[in-house]
Order: structure tokens, then sequence, then C-alpha cells
């Protein structure tokens, strides 16, 4: 394409449709011979109504936002669990300037009645797929290109800001690779609405694990959806090539194949690397061994993974189903431990101990429960959700720290605050939830002090629902008002 000498094609809108370009117009249609009475009316108008237009868009008289106050019944203090009655927010630019009963209403001020609502800080989910939608999860990553995947991706992420959710971590682009980082700066500059999000590009997994193409032709060589790491070097470099391509984070799949077995089926018997932790009962849980998922990553290679990352100022988060990977997860210091369904008394110290969060994800247990493709399978995936249920009560019991995320993608994006309904169904008190959610879920996302409260200094992510979510929980599926960065996204 032929450039000017600013570099900018020469018909791109930003040059044509200001009062230069029309010039520019007129000038090229005299050389063509085509200028006539009728192209210098045209011009003229065309003239007198873009390019005010224009010049307004771009230089704003102030060149200073609109401060906006909201007001609303009720709002909630996330760390000490306190409703302010009524609530008021200052908002001046990104940041949330003022909190309290009442704020101060500056001159020129826009105020925002929200009415007999709660005011949240913007919903954070800890563990969604953006690159994934409901359907046979392994058939789209190979039939569906990564340029389809990633227009579907931008849909799912202004769903899950519609529904309240500003903040995200994006726990693998399944096969896309780093097509999330375009996702995430596209929403960073503006172009399309979405929540900020922390991304990983493709999860880390080693071959023939948990999302190599295990049951596919081996003559058709099918491509994982991870990208292979099978020693500490290699998750070290693989980590550095995610990076370059824009990665924040990195996701390392832990366990493998899930499976319920017979009560007392200790795993891993006559491993050397499972020998150190004394794999053996729990007292008072005589199901605990009734589920096995082998590990995929020693302890000794998820610390190098850790390590690396404290490096690039970031952290990792795994997939991790249970024992004894999650011991291995906890004694390397991950971020957080994902799916978290088994864990046993000594790892549940060290997660206290070091403060490691688990992310249930029941959402998508409950979801494929319900959408099993066979009663044999409906029966297995039952089974294992009221396994899963049973000992979410034990970790809540244990004081176990906890974030939330859903796992959403396989089910539809925006329909994930169901996942703090099911917490609180399980056991969990409704404020213990919004200050997993909020608390917990912005320091796994590392912007602690900056998301998951609303406090002056803040980003002005901001959602109001409707009633007490102190009283209901479920009200948090009801979002009626959305604030991003200090722009309303949804009133």
């Amino acid at each position: 394409m032929s450039r000017g000498a600013a570099g900018a094609p020469h018909d791109s809108p930003s040059t044509f449709l200001t009062g230069r370009g029309i010039v520019l117009g007129m000038r090229n249609a005299m050389k063509r011979g085509s200028f006539n009475r009728k192209t210098i009316l045209l011009c003229a108008v065309l003239a007198a109504v873009f390019t005010p237009a224009m010049a307004s868009a771009q230089q704003p008289a102030s060149g200073v936002a609109t401060p906006i106050v909201l007001h609303a019944a009720r709002l909630l203090e996330v760390d000490t669990g306190n409703l302010l009655r009524p609530g008021e927010i200052l908002v001046e630019g990104d940041r949330i300037k003022a909190v309290g009963t009442s704020v101060d209403h500056p001159a020129g001020a826009k105020i925002l009645d929200l009415g007999d609502t709660t005011l949240l800080p913007g919903l954070i989910d800890a563990h969604v797929h953006l690159f994934l939608h409901p359907g046979a999860e392994d058939l789209q990553t190979v039939e569906e290109s990564v340029p389809w995947r990633t227009l579907l991706a931008e849909q799912a992420a202004k769903a899950d800001l519609m529904a309240g959710f500003t903040a995200e971590r994006d726990m693998g682009t399944e096969g896309a690779g780093s097509a999330d980082t375009a996702i995430r700066d596209a929403i960073n500059q503006g172009l399309i609405p979405g929540p900020r999000l922390r991304i990983s590009g493709n999860a880390i997994d080693i071959l023939g694990g948990h999302e190599d193409a295990n049951h596919f032709n081996p003559a058709q060589h099918v491509l994982s959806n991870a990208d292979y790491a099978n020693t500490a070097d290699e998750i070290v470099a693989v980590m550095r090539e995610q990076h370059k391509q824009g990665s924040s984070f990195a996701k390392v799949y832990e366990t493998g194949p899930d499976e319920m077995v017979p009560a007392g089926s200790l795993p891993c018997l006559g491993d050397p690397v499972c020998a150190p932790i004394e794999v053996s009962e729990e007292p008072g849980d005589p199901e605990f061994w009734s589920f096995h998922t082998p590990y995929q990553y020693t302890e000794a290679q998820l610390a190098a993974a850790v390590a690396e990352a404290a490096r690039l100022d970031t952290n990792v988060g795994v997939h991790c189903q249970g024992e004894p990977g999650a011991r291995f997860a906890a004694e390397a210091g991950v971020a957080s431990i994902d799916h978290a369904t088994q864990l046993s008394d000594a790892t549940m110290r060290l997660m206290k101990q070091k403060h490691i969060p688990a992310v249930p994800t029941f959402t998508i247990f409950e979801y494929f429960a319900g959408h099993a493709p066979t009663a044999a399978a409906a029966a297995r995936e039952h089974a294992m959700l009221d396994y899963k249920i049973h000992e979410f009560r034990r970790q809540v019991a244990a004081g176990v720290p906890f974030a939330v995320g859903s796992d959403v993608g396989p089910f539809p994006h925006g329909t994930q605050a169901r996942e703090l309904e099911l917490m609180v169904k399980y056991g969990m008190t409704p404020l213990a939830a919004l200050q997993a959610d909020y608390l917990n879920g912005a320091k796994i996302l590392t912007w602690q002090d900056e998301i998951g409260q609303l406090k002056p200094g803040y980003y002005a992510d901001i959602i109001a629902v409707p009633g007490n979510p102190l009283d209901d929980i479920s009200v948090v599926e009801r979002v009626s008002f959305v604030m991003k960065n200090g722009e309303v996204a949804r009133q």
C-alpha cells in the first residue's frame, strides 16, 4: 500500500475525514478533471460538517474527564464486611477519588443514582478460558482456526465484562498460543470491551499429558493444546518464549486424568518421588483416596517454574486436582492451586502457611455433570462433584484460603457468577466468598492495592447489584451496572 510522508495510508479514515483530507480530495479531483460545481458543493458541506466534529473529538476542550458520583442504597467495604447505607463513590478519570455515605459533588460532576442496589468492586474470575465455548472442547481446538477462535474470544470478553467481571486470569488459550496477547492489548487500547486481563498463552504440559492430543489418529499428528515441557530446563525455556510473546503469568498442568476408584486405594505406591511425602490415609476421611489423579511434574520441576516466574516478576498457577501433585505445588510455592478437589491435611497446612488459595471451579463440575453425553458419563461426573463437595467442606473447616474461578468457556461466558453461589451453597458465608473473590483474586492477579476494593486510589472498576449480597449471594448473577476504568460499560 502506498504511504504518505507520515507513514499513514493515504486513504485512512483519520486522514480522509479531516478538513485537510477534504482539501486533498478536491485537489485530486481537479487533477483527474472531475472537478465541477457539485464537487465544490459536496466538499464544502463535508468540510463544514466533519472538520469541527473531528477537531472536537481529537482535542477535548479541557482534556480532563468529567467527575462522576455514584449513589446507591448500600456500599460494601470488602475488607471489613461493613455495609455503608447509603453509599457514594466519587470517580475522577480511571480512579476512585472518594468513598463514603456522602462524598464531595464537584461542580459539573455527573450524578448517577443507582437506587436500591449495592455498590461492589468489579468481580474477579481467576480461572477463565476466553478461547473456549460450549461444545466438544477437543474438537473445537482442532476444527476452528485461531483467527476464528480469536473473534469468539473477543465476544467472550465482552460477555464477561457485561456480567460484571472487570478483571480475569485467562488460564490458557488451549492451542491458540499467544492469541490472547492480541485480546488483552486490544482491550487495553480501547479497541474492544473486556476485563483487564492476566494471560498465559498456552498452558505448559508434559508429552502425553492432560492437554495432549492423546486419543486422535497418531498418523494425523494432531497438535497438543499446550506447550510441551518435560524437564525443569524445558519448563524455563517455554516460559521465556511465552513471556516474549506477551504472557503475564504461567499456567502449568500439574495433574493428569482424574478417576474415581475404590476407597482406600493409595496412589503411586513404590514411586520414589512420592515416598518423601508419606502418602497415607487421611484421619477422619475414609473416602479421601477414592479419587486418583497422577502428578505430572515433581516439586523440583515446579520450583524451577516458580523461580523463573519470580525472575520475570510474575507467578505460576497450576491445574491440580489432587494429591500428591497438590503437595508438590504447595511446597514449590505456586500462586494458586486450581480445581483443588483433593487436598491432604499436610497440603492444607502448607497452603494456610504460605497463603496459597485454592480455586474450586465448582461451576464447570456442575455443568459437566448436567451435560454429560451418556448416562455412564453423567454418573461419573456426579460422583466426582459429590466427592468435591465433601472435600471442599473439609477445606473450609481447615481454613484453607480460597479465590473464585469458574473455568468458564466450556459453559457460556457471562454466566460464571454462579461460582460464588455454589461456594456459599457448599459451605462458605456470602462475605467470605466475596472476600475470596476480591482480596485473594486481586493478589493472584498481582493487582492488589489496585482492584478488588472500593477505596481511594483504586481503579474505578465498580458494579451494582440489586438487593444485599450478604443476604443473598445470587444477586451477583444479576448485575445492573458496570463501570471499568471510570467508564460506564453497562447501565
